[in-house]
């Protein structure tokens, strides 16, 4: 059994998320000791344990000490096979998180696996919004072979959440190497503007939109292709995505509506956001750096790409990996931004 110590450095829900991904697909017993010890409300929050119980299905495994507030569980993965699994979230925790948790052991069963989510949010406060995931994440992963879709049924909204997910995962053997290091030229920007169906005779989807592309041409003289969309959701809520394609990357922005921050605002600070990883020259931006790690450390040869920062969740996660794995990585500053290299091992999923 393998021991983590859930403080380290980042101290966050991804060091569970990692560990116990790669648990499954090891089969190796793990043991996470102070879980979320950095964090203002230590332990197990709702998302992780019901992401945990999913995966403890998924593998046919078991899981000691799962219960909320939980601040040291101990998981014992088995065979993981084909299922159809439904989860059910009664807060807005966030939905993407759960996609983290099962991304991997679920594109091991030769038939795939169907996963339905119902409850959470697809946006969050502290998380990506689960249309980064359709949009930037996914993207990547395929020119890895890794296969999976997202469909948002229901978009879900802090405090309520109630959204309705449907995630469809296809089997793989082993992932080509990510090769994102020179980016390219830009071939465009795009973006999603979402608010909820409570918030149209407001008009603050398009308030969003308008503000991102004033912002945007100001700034790069580019004007943005934005879709700007009202949908169903348990209560108000909007957010925004923007992202810049190259030729061989992406990078991205989004902000979050609160209540009593103004649309405009929103839209505004999603350019700050894009725009800020961007001019580092980097191919991807922060929030995609530390989520494909794992698939460059498990990749059949050598995987390099470019990131703006190296953020607590990037070391976090690397160490996590390198818990599993003999791989390094290669960190090194360049101008604005740094490079990331591995040599991958080139994991054999179909001998699971």
């Amino acid at each position: 059994m393998k021991t983590i110590d859930g403080s380290y450095l980042e101290g966050g829900g991804s060091i569970i998320r990692i560990a116990c991904a790669l648990s499954a697909v090891t089969k190796t017993p793990v043991r996470i000791e102070n879980i979320r010890a950095n964090r203002p409300d230590p332990g197990l929050k709702t998302q992780h344990l019901e992401g945990l119980k999913a995966l403890t299905d998924l593998c046919n495994g078991e899981l000691k000490n799962g219960f909320l507030g939980s601040k040291e569980i101990e998981f014992y993965p088995k065979e993981i096979t084909s299922k159809r699994l439904k989860i059910k979230i009664s807060t807005a925790g966030s939905v993407g998180l759960i996609f983290q948790i099962l991304k991997l052991p679920a594109c091991v069963p030769p038939e795939g696996v169907t996963i339905r989510v119902q409850g959470g949010g697809t946006f969050g406060k502290y998380a990506p919004p689960l249309i980064y995931t359709q949009n930037i994440l996914l993207p990547v992963l395929r020119e890895t072979g890794y296969k999976a879709d997202i469909r948002i049924q229901k978009h879900g909204f802090f405090p309520k959440g109630g959204a309705e997910v449907e995630m469809v995962f296809h089997s793989v053997k082993r992932f080509l190497p990510v090769n994102m290091e020179e980016r390219g030229e830009m071939t465009g920007i795009k973006g999603i503007s979402i608010a909820s169906k409570h918030l149209e005779k407001a008009r603050v989807a398009e308030r969003q939109t308008n503000s991102a592309k004033k912002t945007l041409i100001e700034k790069t003289g580019v004007s943005p292709e934005i879709e700007t969309k009202y949908v169903e959701s348990d209560c108000p809520g909007s957010g925004i995505l923007l992202w810049c394609e190259f030729e061989k990357g992406i990078v991205s922005g989004d902000a979050l509506g609160e209540r009593g921050k103004p649309a405009e605002l929103v839209g505004k600070e999603a350019c700050e956001n894009l725009i800020k990883d961007a001019e580092s020259g980097a191919s991807v931006d922060k929030y995609l750096s530390d989520q494909i790690l794992p698939f460059m450390a498990l990749a059949d040869g050598k995987s390099s790409v470019t990131v703006p920062v190296l953020t607590n969740h990037a070391k976090t996660n690397i160490w996590v990996v390198q818990r599993f794995f003999p791989v390094e990585f290669e960190v090194k500053r360049e101008g604005k931004h740094f490079k990331v290299s591995c040599e991958g091992v080139g994991f054999d999923f179909s001998r699971i």
